[in-house]
């Protein structure tokens, strides 16, 4: 795909995503999603060390140990945000879930994104913008979202959160 097919496909412009492949910009969670919809692949593909497919794309479920959670690739930098893929064995799925270790950066952007998003914390407190309200999330605390709406969290304790997020984005035709 070229790059001008590319920026047609996920609706960035030919120069970002130049300076992204040419490791020159670290893209947010919500440009990767962009991407990913346009190659018609996983996010997990996009940010895995081991991107390499583990399984028929018709697969009915995957099971991941608790030692195979895929990390992302240290190469990419996502604003300080650690992820764990959790299902990055399945392939052509509508969510994406991952464990998040995010930073405590309070210069982070809103991004949106097409689906929904659900929220657990397992460690916090984390705070998450959404829209024109901040919300302060605390261990066991869950939240559910139209990710359309711009939004973003960080980590505000004496150390990183911990929260399990699931993206849901439509399926790819």
């Amino acid at each position: 795909m070229s790059l001008g097919q590319m920026a047609k496909q996920s609706g960035l412009t030919k120069g970002y995503l130049s300076k992204i492949e040419n490791s020159h910009k670290a893209p947010p969670f919500s440009t990767l999603v962009k991407i990913a919809k346009a190659l018609d692949v996983d996010i997990a593909f996009l940010i895995s060390e081991d991107a390499e497919p583990k399984a028929p794309g018709n697969m009915k479920m995957c099971i991941v140990r608790a030692n195979e959670g895929k990390g992302i690739n240290p190469k990419i930098n996502i604003h300080d945000f650690y992820y764990e893929s959790l299902a990055y064995k399945k392939h052509g799925k509508s969510m994406e879930p991952f464990i998040v270790m995010p930073s405590f950066d309070k210069k982070t952007r809103l991004f949106t994104h097409d689906g929904e998003e659900f929220m657990h914390i397992f460690e916090g407190p984390f705070e998450l913008v959404y829209g024109d309200e901040t919300y302060i999330l605390k261990k066991g605390d869950s939240i559910y979202f139209d990710s359309s709406v711009p939004h973003c969290g960080r980590s505000i304790g004496k150390k990183r959160a911990k929260v399990l997020v699931v993206l849901y984005s439509p399926k790819r035709s």
